[in-house]
């Protein structure tokens, strides 16, 4: 069993990420993920939250669907650069690559934040 040493704080953590694909087959991606505390995901979580209520403000009440989901997809992927260092996908991690996962794959996206947020305010591996 591993001793605990507190104020050893690791850089990254890897988690393999397993989610649904369209075709019923199950995908899987391992990602290299930045290491937050508690204290530091809350923070990130409430950067995050002021900036989309900024937007929220400023934006046009008569975006269309394919424009909101855009947006989402944009943001979704400024996250997964904010959470990862590195990933097994053959691309490599950047906003475009990331982009295209969120448009492609959204439950990989999806995947990927749900496994980040529960491994660091639950300090959990998963279901």
């Amino acid at each position: 069993m591993a001793k605990i040493i507190l104020g050893k704080r690791p850089e990254t953590f890897k988690r393999k990420v397993k989610f649904p694909m369209l075709d019923g087959s199950e995908g899987v991606i391992t990602c290299d993920f930045v290491y937050r505390t508690k204290k530091e995901f809350g923070e990130l979580i409430d950067l995050i939250t002021k900036d989309a209520k900024a937007e929220e403000q400023g934006g046009d009440v008569a975006d269309s669907l394919g424009s909101i989901l855009s947006k989402t997809i944009g943001k979704n992927a400024e996250y997964l650069l904010q959470i990862l260092k590195d990933w097994d996908v053959d691309a490599p991690l950047n906003q475009e690559s990331a982009e295209q996962l969120s448009d492609e794959l959204p439950g990989a996206t999806a995947a990927i934040m749900e496994t980040y947020r529960v491994a660091i305010a639950d300090g959990r591996l998963g279901n």
